[in-house]
């Protein structure tokens, strides 16, 4: 039961953060183009991220070996985990500036509105494609959380719950999620991705974890205390 929550949590707040980022190009384009049309590439990108998950989840499950399954998919999302907490660490320190979604949205309706207000398939594509392209981090965020741990269900209840909530959100709102603390969620993800993908690689090649599952929590202590070290070591310099 355990393992299932911090599965649905890791797929909640990874999808939360992609689904957000989604939603200001969907806004910013709906409200310089009208919405029929960017609606409707964002629900065309949403059934084929659907079609992508059922297809390529399952095939992974019922085909890959486990030990293989989770060697594999662990190594990625390690990968995946350690990018997002990179670039958190240096958003924290100071070197990177800090995501602005509220800025984005705005610098998306500026660029819009010097185009030619007929319709046509721009705002269409325009939203297919912020939708697929972030809507294809929350399908490996899902396949990987899930898969490696055979815990789909909660995986995939967990994204649709996040793009569910952040697109109501949006709709009650009509303005981007600005006070989404999305370089907090971002930090908190990529502690929890690193610490799921070292957790599943190891076991791919043969490790015991005392505690079992527990262990992701240890994990994730090393991994949050070690970024602040780092970001502490970064922020040194610029203060000396």
């Amino acid at each position: 039961m355990g393992q299932q929550i911090f599965i649905f949590g890791a797929a909640f707040l990874g999808s939360a953060v992609e689904s957000t980022e989604a939603l200001t190009i969907v806004l910013a384009v709906g409200l310089t183009r009208g919405w029929r049309d960017p609606l409707m590439g964002a629900a065309a990108a949403l059934l084929t991220l659907a079609v992508l998950v059922v297809a390529f989840g399952q095939l992974l499950v019922t085909t890959v070996p486990e030990s293989a399954l989770k060697l594999v998919v662990g190594t990625l999302l390690l990968l995946f985990g350690l990018r997002w907490l990179h670039r958190a660490v240096l958003r924290s320190a100071g070197v990177v500036a800090m995501h602005d979604e509220d800025h984005a949205y705005r610098q998306a309706v500026s660029q819009l509105g010097q185009a030619a207000a007929t319709r046509d398939w721009v705002g269409f594509v325009l939203a297919f494609k912020g939708v697929f392209l972030e809507g294809l981090e929350v399908v490996f965020i899902v396949i990987a959380v899930g898969g490696a741990g055979h815990g789909f269900p909660a995986a995939i209840a967990g994204g649709l719950v996040a793009m569910v909530v952040i697109a109501a959100a949006g709709l009650l709102v009509r303005k981007p999620l600005a006070r989404v603390p999305e370089n907090t969620l971002k930090y908190g993800v990529g502690v929890i991705l690193t610490s799921l993908g070292t957790f599943w690689a190891a076991e791919g090649m043969g490790a015991a974890w005392p505690l079992d599952f527990v262990s992701i929590l240890g994990l994730a202590a090393i991994y949050f205390l070690a970024s602040r070290l780092a970001i502490a070591l970064i922020r040194r310099p610029a203060l000396a």
